[in-house]
């Protein structure tokens, strides 16, 4: 009797792999260039020409400290100042991570400082520098409709298939949020969902009036819907490939907002600034 033959599986077996050429293992790149504070002294010779700027910037410095420890926003007007004094407050502020854009009348600008929780506004007859967690203005003009959202009477075309029951829980949390509730999360990245259900759920919420940046590795763009209390929060890695797409139920989502010891801290390195430039 002939015993059972097995044919041996193919890829195996002397000969079947590559020669070892030496190569090595190649990963994929990391992100890179994360932005950091460095302290900047601006070289200037400090004469009682600049006292109105100097003046200015010890009082941000105690506000930050206040507004950290539980004080509401506070804010500057520096439309008074001549050119060389705004000039340096300017170059002291710097530029930081985080930019907003509030769509009023007029619109304004809002770019956080190397110090978080400064906020340097920009806008028709607007140069200030406000004091907070985050502009006052981004909170009260959030959810303003730029463009009104067609809720459940939006086109559902073909393709549209979990949209709705996304929409009808967002709904629901929007009608019953309160200030002092956790951010409730919707993860579309590990949901499934097509792209006619991207599209009908922008239908759905509208736009609202802030769209936010925030810059580290890669960049965070959250924007606020017209359905109050729900932002869309878009995380991209440093290649600006989406990696996290999600909507959150809350006042404002966490990656806008300076802590209140960062506000602090922000107090702190502006007096070590001042006590540089004398």
């Amino acid at each position: 009797m002939v015993g059972s033959f097995h044919i041996p599986p193919v890829g195996y077996g002397p000969g079947s792999q590559p020669e070892d050429t030496g190569d090595k293992l190649e990963y994929m790149q990391m992100p890179q260039d994360m932005r950091s504070y460095t302290t900047h002294i601006p070289e200037i010779e400090a004469d009682e020409n600049y006292a109105p700027a100097l003046t200015v910037l010890r009082d941000i410095a105690k506000a930050s400290d206040k507004v950290g420890r539980g004080a509401e926003n506070v804010k500057f007007d520096l439309s008074g100042l001549d050119k060389p004094n705004r000039a340096l407050i300017a170059e002291t502020m710097g530029e930081g991570e985080v930019s907003v854009k509030i769509h009023d009348v007029p619109a304004v600008a809002a770019q956080e400082s190397v110090f978080a929780g400064i906020w340097v506004l920009r806008g028709a007859n607007i140069d200030v520098i406000e004091v907070g967690p985050v502009p006052q203005g981004a909170l009260d003009r959030a959810f303003v409709p730029r463009k009104e959202g067609k809720g459940t009477k939006a086109p559902k075309v073909p393709g549209v298939v979990n949209a709705p029951p996304i929409y009808v829980e967002l709904a629901d949390k929007s009608a019953g949020f309160s200030s002092d509730d956790e951010a409730h999360v919707v993860n579309l990245t590990l949901l499934p969902h097509t792209e006619q259900d991207l599209e009908w759920l922008d239908a759905a919420m509208g736009k609202g009036a802030v769209d936010i940046l925030s810059r580290g590795y890669g960049n965070c763009r959250v924007s606020a819907t017209a359905l109050p209390h729900i932002w869309r929060v878009q995380f991209f890695n440093s290649m600006d490939t989406l990696i996290l797409d999600t909507f959150e139920v809350t006042s404002m989502p966490e990656v806008a907002i300076a802590a209140p010891e960062d506000l602090v801290d922000s107090g702190e390195r502006l007096v070590e600034v001042l006590e540089a430039i004398r």
